[in-house]
């Protein structure tokens, strides 16, 4: 058995996270509504969405964490990676309608009331940033508090264009500067979005983890001096952490029981030391398999 070490994700933040998201979508609403800032209205609807979709992933968080059962060998743990993508293509849909709507500020811009967006987005600034230093660490340990936390990434770069925009607006009647700053942002997070739509499908289609050499692996198991040959593997991952493998390795004799199990061991602790594969499963034969492609095509 291998030793895994998993990250605990601080449940604590992302709940005070949600409640601040909700807090900002009220502010950023009245704001918008007393400045006639579409703006902040279109802000409070994003920060809403984001509200929402890090609720989804607390969900899915609490959700992986149930235990499996006859029925769910493997528990609830992708219910995350379905919460990931989820929320990166929620937040690719609302980029789109945000460049949707610069476009249309462009061509039209309206007067607003420059000193209340202002502190409104302000506020919304300050509570976006606590959220998002609140979410950082775990970020870098779970792909679905990465997407969550791009959220937060994502609404903290509009509440800074919208303040920047404020007070381009109050001091030199510059209104193109909010639509021009939200398609800069919007590509920014629409690339971070991708590579999280990329990921979570990569992973449920069962691919083979990125940075993750098969033919390197069978050179390295077969230089094991009582491995002769390893052939019809599968690698994937269950989460964005757990990496299974298994295959089936040719022995060099017809060993005992007990010396299988030394076998196994070994290339267990080479995969997980060398690979980071923390999963196993090894079929062990002697001479028994007459097929011994590295990839099973059929």
């Amino acid at each position: 058995m291998n030793n895994h070490h998993h990250h605990a994700i601080n449940t604590r933040n992302i709940v005070f996270v949600i409640f601040l998201n909700f807090f900002i979508t009220i502010a950023e609403i009245i704001g918008g509504l007393l400045s006639n800032s579409l703006s902040l209205i279109s802000d409070a609807l994003h920060n809403f969405s984001d509200g929402i979709a890090i609720l989804i992933s607390y969900l899915a968080l609490r959700l992986g964490q149930r235990q499996s059962t006859v029925q769910k060998t493997f528990g609830y743990k992708r219910a995350e990676i379905l919460a990931a993508l989820f929320n990166a293509s929620v937040l690719i849909i609302i980029i789109f309608f945000l460049f949707k709507e610069a476009i249309t500020r462009l061509f039209s811009p309206h007067p607003i009331n420059s000193n209340l967006m202002m502190i409104v987005a302000m506020i919304g600034l300050v509570a976006n940033l606590i959220g998002v230093f609140l979410l950082k660490e775990d970020a870098g340990h779970n792909l679905n508090i990465k997407s969550a936390y791009l959220h937060l990434v994502a609404d903290s770069l509009s509440s800074i264009a919208v303040v920047i925009g404020s007070m381009l607006i109050k001091f030199f009647n510059i209104y193109i500067i909010d639509p021009v700053l939200t398609i800069i942002i919007g590509i920014y997070i629409l690339r971070e979005s991708y590579l999280i739509v990329r990921d979570t499908v990569n992973i449920l289609m069962q691919s083979t983890p990125e940075g993750i050499d098969i033919m390197a692996i069978k050179c390295a198991i077969e230089s094991i001096p009582e491995v002769h040959n390893l052939h019809h593997v599968h690698i994937w991952q269950m989460t964005d952490k757990d990496i299974h493998f298994e295959g089936h390795i040719d022995v060099c004799e017809d060993y005992k029981t007990s010396e299988v199990a030394v076998i196994i061991k070994k290339v267990e602790d080479l995969l997980a030391e060398k690979f980071g594969i923390n999963h196993t499963t090894i079929q062990v034969e002697f001479g028994t398999c007459s097929e011994k492609e590295i990839i099973k095509t059929c």
